[in-house]
This record gives C-alpha cells, sequence and structure tokens, in this order.
C-alpha cells in the first residue's frame, strides 16, 4: 500500500520510516505527552516500536490511517495525526498526539484539518470524532478549532472520553 502524503503550510503527513523510532519513542515515552493516549501509560522504545508497526498495519487493513508528521522546516518528526478506527471503535477517529516540543504552535489544529479534509474528500465519511480525555483542555480546543463540537460521552481503553463530532456538511461550512 502506498499510503498519501500531505503537505500543508508548515507540515508533511506521510508514512513512518524506521527512522522516525527516535523521535517517536522519546514522544511515547515524555509522561506528559501519554497521560492522555491509551492507558495513560508511557511505552518503552520496543513497544513504541510496535505501536509504530500497528499504526502502518492500520493503513493496510483500513487504507487509511495515522501519518508522521514532519516540520517542514526542521524535517523533524514531530508527532502522529490523522484518520484511526481499529476494531471496535465507536466511528473514524481524527486523533493526534505531538511530541512536546512541538505543542502550542497550531500544528495539532493544522494537520487536523488536512486529515478532516482527508476523512471527508478521499474516504466520503459522513461524520467524524475525536475521543478525548475530559481534563484534556488542550485537545478540547483543538477539536472545537476544528469545528467539532461536544456529542457525548463513552468509555476508551478503560477511562471515560468526552466525543466530539463533526458532519461533512458543518466540516464544508467550516472550511469555507
Amino acid at each position: 500500500m502506498n499510503i498519501p502524503t500531505i503537505k500543508t503550510k508548515r507540515l508533511i503527513l506521510r508514512g513512518f520510516r524506521e527512522a522516525d523510532l527516535d523521535a517517536y519513542a522519546e514522544m511515547c515515552a515524555d509522561t506528559e505527552v501519554m497521560r492522555y493516549i491509551g492507558k495513560g501509560k508511557v511505552l518503552s522504545r520496543a513497544e513504541s516500536w510496535r505501536s509504530m508497526a500497528a499504526i502502518i498495519g492500520h493503513w493496510y487493513l483500513r487504507g487509511y490511517g495515522l501519518w508522521a508528521v514532519e516540520e517542514q522546516q526542521s524535517g523533524e518528526m514531530i508527532g502522529r495525526i490523522g484518520c484511526w478506527k481499529p476494531e471496535g471503535w465507536i466511528g473514524l477517529e481524527v486523533g493526534w498526539s505531538l511530541r512536546r516540543a512541538f505543542w502550542g504552535k497550531g500544528f495539532a489544529t493544522e494537520a487536523g484539518k488536512a486529515s478532516m479534509d482527508f476523512a471527508f474528500t478521499k474516504l466520503q465519511q459522513s461524520h467524524v470524532i475525536s475521543l478525548i480525555r475530559p481534563d484534556n483542555t488542550a485537545s478540547r480546543k483543538v477539536a472545537e478549532k476544528l469545528g467539532e463540537k461536544l456529542q457525548g460521552e463513552t468509555e476508551v481503553s478503560g477511562g471515560e472520553a468526552v466525543i466530539y463530532g463533526i458532519s461533512r456538511e458543518e466540516w464544508g461550512k467550516v472550511r469555507s
């Protein structure tokens, strides 16, 4: 499978490479980054590698997935963002996670917009969600900047999550 590459103003969304492991493992070992992801636990380097492999496998099984996000200016891999729907998920999710050094720069919103466009235009989704831990105010703000509205609550990976969502019609209004 050929994972598509998307360029935004400052970022490149691309498939993961083995060379991304150092940066990805650093992100996955950061307690502040991981406190809202999965079970809220940091990952070892080996677990980070398996996580990258699962992300790549998701592309092969579903035809879409999370991209490695590269900052164009520096060439650094800064995180993962994209479309995600593992078995048992309640809907197609646009999700994001960035290395802490790249927080607060608008990168999650910028790549999130590209991911939403991909979900609605290439994947022809009628509705997209983002699952966020209730106390993750930064991610809730990103979801709101993407035009998503709070739509309910659920449980994910053994913890509470709020569901933000947006329809294709609403996205069309947000994007125009």
